[in-house]
């Protein structure tokens, strides 16, 4: 069993902001592999589905982004998840806006959701990470907080919607651990 895990924050005044970008990508999945309807539970909404063969669960925890690892602790465990199966789709604001690294394990990078995740089960999983730019690249004097829970401008929105959906198109390989299609 897969679990791909996207990072964001609930509401609709979070939809389509940079910090949002893995529920945008979660979202964007479970639409074009016709995945079921979201099921709710306590920490996370979620739709299962085979694939290929592949049990593969895609989640969007509820508990808003710095508690992100409480909902991943709380399905890893319902379902016995082993941590090399577990793959999170997240912003990073050291990566140029639309570009996608990936790698498995490593620090959180400052980023409060990982944190979240490392200090529930460990950070040995395998990351996602979807380049946001950081706000000094164009505007030192914004404020970082407010810089990721900021929707995208025109350009950048066009980046992260081709970005999107190359790692949609390469999803098949992304449930087998398979990223080097990705790379930008």
């Amino acid at each position: 069993m897969i679990l791909l895990t996207g990072l964001g924050n609930i509401g609709e005044e979070y939809s389509n902001t940079r910090h949002n970008i893995g529920f945008m990508t979660i979202d964007n999945i479970a639409t074009s592999y016709n995945f079921p309807n979201w099921k709710e539970k306590n920490k996370y909404l979620y739709t299962k589905k085979s694939i290929n063969g592949i049990d593969v669960i895609l989640q969007k925890p509820t508990t808003y982004m710095n508690l992100s690892g409480e909902a991943v602790q709380a399905i890893q465990t319902l379902y016995k998840i082993p941590i090399d199966n577990i793959i999170i789709i997240h912003d990073d604001l050291d990566i140029k806006t639309g570009e996608i690294r990936t790698k498995q394990g490593g620090s959180a990078g400052g980023h409060n959701g990982l944190k979240s995740i490392d200090g529930k089960i460990g950070n040995n999983y395998h990351r996602i990470r979807i380049g946001i730019s950081h706000p000094r690249d164009t505007n030192p004097n914004q404020d970082v907080a407010s810089y990721v829970l900021s929707k995208f401008n025109t350009i950048d929105k066009e980046k992260i919607t081709k970005t999107i959906d190359k790692i949609t198109q390469n999803f098949e390989n992304i449930i087998q651990k398979n990223f080097k299609d990705l790379k930008n």
